[in-house]
């Protein structure tokens, strides 16, 4: 009878605890769709609290705890400390959201940060210098570790920011599998459990108390790493878990896990866009779940190799969604740098943040741990997997759970379903029969990707902004080519030799595989012979000048092969037809070439056209524009330019088509499926 009810008792908890995670989860959709008004609307002075600083070479981030919290952009060097109050004068602006197609997304990851709004700042003013104690100490924390040769990553390990490692190195730990062993989270929180219990004890503290001083000094930590959710994550278990173990309930772990996150998402919904987030619960679910599995292997090895294993398949979702890929290797990589990051690396940083003659051997650590991932990532096994939706992220989650638990009965057929879908979405380009073409956002400048029904993938210049420490192709466009699962580019087609139109086509073809270049009719600029000497190095052909392109059954002509005396003119034109719909692309050619195109081919209704010069008034007259009346003209343009594009008239001239703009539109994706023709935009 005690049996049954027990196991009565148990089954209502788990009962309980799913509908309020549902309850929750719908709350959670509720809110996001919601947007909740934010208390300021239109203040141009701010009274607040400096929470963070964060420095570049070009700006100062602060955020700053006022009626609510805000991020000020300010474009200067500043001299504040944590806790001092300032006085911002400025503007609120909303931050954008991602304008390419499935990329990280700037405003939700404020909003998973409590922040609403940016303020770009004129004047920043002094009222009160900090007399907290909780900041005193963490100002004199910081300002110790900026004295150290390993800073970067103390403060990785410390306070949990990891944006003063290189990048390339940072990129290296992602393709290897491992960033997860950089972010301050749960294991950081399990040492210093152990460190403090064994002092504690030793000091015969009663266990109770001794929890309770754990408890304020996790709290006094998740402070000094400015609540990340994943230290929030473990913040909250432990505390849970204490209450458990204190008042002997004995409630299960995965419960409390589950009762951690409605925690959570009641207090923010929008973790749920916080990778670092997703990452911890859902890794820590899985290895709860399939506990007894890694508790089967005896051999610390082993049960390395399946604890790793497990985390890896749970992560694979939130890895392709986010990185658009994954590495086969992950697994046996973790076997060399779990036990040397969890072993050696953090503990030595604890050790030399108080010891710091041992900065030097903290460094050689670190040293060794950076070029061993470099030399790992050149022989790692990555597979690019498109961006999925909400009901394909559910079926991968029930094949990894099949495939676990074939872990434990050693059930080699349980493998099969997941092995399968994933090589059917590592080609599912030829599975589908659909043609996109995206004008992407790459501000002031031109760069068009095609996708063909016979996945032959074409990208029409690469835009390229002048003086910009950032690039574009690395940044946004190299990532969205891996989030449609493309592998490489069978032509990079440059219309021109000025800057914004392939200003980052070495970038490209240094870091994605890019078959074949096609250049304008002309002399080869600066610019193009640049590019060349890289083209000549890593063997890919090149052309100029040509009259059509065969790729499959698609045609691409070029409409433009007369020689000017400009580069603008020598642009590029091209026509094509998919599934019966007219696109044009006139790059920067002016109205000289439209009068030369006009009296030598017939262009009646073209369905899309990709507006010539940026929408500048040197092209797109009327003449033109009324003899091949396009249905949609795509001008694309960077927001508030130097330039004044488009142009009024350009505007006036095109009035009776469809107009899309990259600056307001952001980027702009027809997609052509069972020969009709869908518009989708990715505004700011």
């Amino acid at each position: 009878m005690k049996v049954h009810l027990k196991n009565l008792r148990i089954i209502s908890l788990y009962k309980i605890i799913i509908i309020f995670l549902l309850i929750t989860l719908g709350i959670t959709y509720y809110r996001i769709k919601r947007n909740e008004k934010p208390k300021y609307i239109d203040e141009t002075k701010i009274i607040g609290i400096i929470n963070n600083i964060k420095k570049t070479k070009t700006k100062t981030e602060i955020e700053l705890l006022a009626q609510e919290k805000i991020l000020i952009v300010y474009y200067d060097d500043v001299n504040y400390n944590l806790g001092d109050i300032i006085k911002v004068e400025g503007t609120l602006e909303i931050p954008n959201s991602n304008t390419f197609f499935n990329l990280f997304n700037y405003q939700k990851y404020l909003k998973s940060k409590k922040i609403n709004y940016l303020f770009k700042t004129s004047k920043i003013e002094l009222i009160k210098e900090n007399i907290s104690t909780k900041y005193k100490i963490k100002n004199n924390l910081i300002k110790h570790i900026e004295t150290y040769k390993t800073s970067n990553y103390l403060k990785t390990f410390i306070l949990g920011t990891n944006n003063e490692v290189e990048e390339n190195i940072i990129k290296s730990y992602q393709t290897n599998g491992i960033s997860h062993l950089f972010s301050v989270s749960g294991m950081h929180l399990s040492l210093f459990s152990a460190i403090l219990l064994f002092i504690l004890k030793r000091l015969k503290i009663k266990e109770n108390i001794s929890y309770i001083i754990i408890i304020i000094f996790f709290i006094f930590f998740a402070f000094i790493t400015n609540y990340s959710p994943s230290i929030l994550r473990a913040l909250i278990l432990y505390i849970l878990l204490t209450i458990n173990k204190i008042l002997n309930l004995k409630i299960k772990t995965i419960y409390l896990i589950l009762i951690d996150l409605i925690i959570l998402l009641l207090y923010n919904p929008f973790y749920i866009y916080n990778i670092g987030f997703l990452f911890s619960f859902t890794v820590s679910i899985s290895l709860i779940l399939f506990n007894k599995i890694i508790n089967n292997h005896k051999h610390y090895l082993s049960k390395l190799l399946i604890t790793s294993l497990i985390s890896f398949l749970a992560s694979i979702p939130i890895q392709i969604n986010n990185f658009f890929q994954i590495n086969l290797l992950t697994p046996i990589i973790n076997l060399i740098f779990v036990p040397f990051v969890s072993f050696i690396i953090f503990p030595l940083s604890l050790i030399t943040l108080f010891i710091k003659p041992l900065d030097n051997i903290f460094l050689i650590a670190v040293n060794i741990l950076e070029k061993l991932s470099l030399l790992i990532k050149k022989i790692n096994i990555t597979i690019i997997l498109s961006h999925i939706p909400w009901y394909i992220v559910i079926l991968y989650y029930i094949l990894i759970i099949i495939f676990i638990k074939g872990l434990k009965t050693h059930q080699i057929k349980k493998f099969i379903p997941l092995i399968l879908l994933i090589i059917i979405h590592t080609n599912i380009k030829y599975i589908q029969k659909i043609e996109y073409l995206t004008i992407l956002d790459v501000g002031q400048g031109d760069s068009t990707l095609l996708e063909l029904k016979s996945n032959k993938n074409i990208i029409i210049d690469t835009g390229g902004v002048t003086y910009s420490k950032t690039s574009i192709v690395i940044n946004k466009t190299i990532p969205y080519l891996k989030s449609r699962g493309i592998k490489q580019l069978d032509y990079l087609i440059l219309t021109h030799g000025d800057f914004d139109h392939m200003g980052e086509a070495i970038n490209l073809v240094n870091n994605f595989k890019v078959e074949k270049v096609i250049f304008n009719c002309g002399t080869y600029n600066e610019l193009e012979k640049e590019l060349i000497k890289v083209l000549d190095k890593k063997h890919i052909k090149y052309y100029s000048c040509i009259k059509e392109l065969n790729i499959d059954k698609n045609k691409l002509y070029f409409l433009q092969t007369k020689e000017y005396g400009n580069e603008n003119d020598n642009s590029n034109v091209i026509y094509t037809e998919l599934d019966g719909y007219k696109f044009m692309f006139m790059g920067d050619v002016s109205v000289t070439t439209e009068k030369e195109i006009l009296s030598k081919y017939n262009l009646p209704d073209i369905d899309i056209l990709k507006v010539g010069h940026h929408g500048s008034k040197t092209s797109s007259s009327k003449e033109f524009i009324n003899e091949i009346n396009p249905k949609y003209s795509i001008i694309s343009v960077g927001k508030n330019n130097r330039y004044g594009h488009p142009n009024k008239e350009v505007l006036d001239n095109l009035k009776e088509s469809k107009i899309y703009r990259t600056d307001e539109d952001g980027s702009i994706m027809f997609k052509i499926k069972n020969n009709k023709l869908q518009i989708e935009t990715c505004s700011p």
